[in-house]
């Protein structure tokens, strides 16, 4: 058993970093093809995506998870089925209004940012929410077998088709380059959305019951994870948006660039964050709260450990480093790498707060965590940008980033001095 969760582990791991290694080395292949304009309007086009789909996507995944995991503790497979049967519903509808709202934006992209080119590729780029929509939903039902290193492995193929989708049409063009993008996210969803189906298909099957008195919960969870995901979604898209209306589109490439390290360091948690998803939601569910807790100031000790070692050099070699990853041309975002850097280890030491509100079932904390950020991230972005173009940018993203580890240590805190008969009450006085 043991040597079995521990292959499961480390295939989670190294399919997560290979999947991650993958994406970035996407961004690589286009910041090295396109021309700084082309690369700086290729960020606007996918930060409209987000956007549109941070808006109207609901985010049904992480109730499948929470309450999938109840329902297969009680052996409740009607309700089970029932579950994914609504979940698959929202999605679609929300990737069909998010594509509905970029068809309608794209003629307008143009003037509204002050920019030119935008809207053929925004027109294409539409497609991508209606193609992913569905992906977690595969993903979760995978997840709820305890396979999250199949999981991981999607996340490569995933990756590696959207790395050959660039790497194969950048040379012909932006426009080109997003449709071979749409096209490799319809195979991506489709390939998980098989094995989802494989895997649901494991469990029990009965006919599909009401949710009853569960019913309400999920609504509420579904409603607010929805908000919370979408205030996280939308401070990537919405800064560079802002960034692109104050200042000049190489100063937008040089800044989505800057903000490759912090991606970077989010891979770096992510098996851990995958794995804590998994088991810290089935050990809340299961009433082992100590068990959580501990789990996570593991994570933290150890994320601080890598941070604390990484740091340093990482610091000093990010003229070096830029140069051979961004290319020669776009050496003017070496600034705004290191502040980003600095920001990136720090959230990457936070990086239990993804998962941590899903586990426990307090979505909504998620909201004013993130809500906080936003709220301190996109009036900075607008003033320091205008001022100081990408480096301003990536100042705000770590002023944004303190505010918000700043919060969280205040809740968890005041969560783990709760007793567990509390954990009612404790959500009702919160946020």
């Amino acid at each position: 058993m043991r040597s079995r969760l521990f292959w499961r582990r480390s295939a989670a791991v190294a399919g997560t970093y290979a999947s991650a290694a993958l994406g970035f080395g996407a961004t690589v292949v286009a910041l090295h093809v396109f021309s700084t304009e082309t690369f700086g309007r290729y960020a606007l086009v996918l930060a409209a995506t987000a956007l549109a789909q941070s808006l109207l996507d609901l985010t049904v995944e992480e109730a499948l998870v929470k309450f999938g995991f109840r329902f297969v503790t009680r052996e409740d497979w009607g309700r089970l089925r029932r579950l994914f049967a609504g979940a698959i519903a929202f999605k679609l509808v929300g990737g069909l209004l998010a594509t509905g709202l970029l068809l309608a934006f794209a003629p307008a992209a143009n003037s509204l940012l002050h920019k030119h080119g935008l809207t053929t590729p925004l027109l294409i780029g539409a497609f991508i929410p209606l193609a992913q929509c569905t992906e977690n939903v595969g993903g979760v039902a995978i997840v709820l077998r305890g396979r999250y290193d199949v999981r991981a492995f999607f996340l490569f193929v995933s990756m590696a088709l959207r790395l050959t989708a660039i790497a194969v049409a950048a040379p012909h063009g932006l426009s080109a380059t997003i449709a071979a993008m749409v096209a490799a996210q319809v195979v991506a969803t489709s390939a998980i959305s098989v094995a989802g189906w494989i895997a649901y298909r494991r469990f029990p099957q009965q006919p599909a019951v009401p949710l009853g008195e569960d019913r309400r919960d999920i609504l509420r969870f579904v409603a607010q994870s929805s908000v919370a995901t979408g205030v996280l979604s939308l401070t990537a898209p919405l800064s560079l948006l802002v960034l692109g209306r104050v200042a000049s589109t190489r100063q937008v490439a040089f800044f989505r660039a800057a903000m490759s390290p912090q991606q970077a360091f989010a891979v770096v948690s992510a098996p851990a964050r995958l794995i804590l998803l998994t088991e810290q939601t089935r050990d809340w569910e299961r009433g082992t709260r100590d068990v959580v807790f501990a789990g996570i100031r593991r994570y933290t000790l150890g994320m601080a450990a890598a941070a604390a070692v990484i740091l340093p050099p990482l610091l000093v070699f990010t003229p070096e480093v830029a140069r051979l990853l961004f290319s020669a041309k776009n050496e003017g975002a070496v600034d705004a790498t290191r502040i980003v850097i600095v920001a990136g280890a720090l959230r990457m030491v936070y990086g239990w707060t993804k998962s941590f509100p899903v586990s426990i079932g307090r979505p909504a904390l998620r909201i004013w965590t993130h809500g906080l950020e936003l709220l301190v991230l996109v009036p900075l972005v607008g003033v320091f940008g205008a001022k100081w173009g990408a480096t301003g940018a990536a100042a705000a993203v770590l002023v944004s980033s303190v505010a918000f580890c700043l919060y969280w240590t205040f809740l968890f805190l005041r969560i783990r001095r709760e007793p567990a008969p509390a954990g009612a009450s404790l959500e009702a006085a919160l946020p």
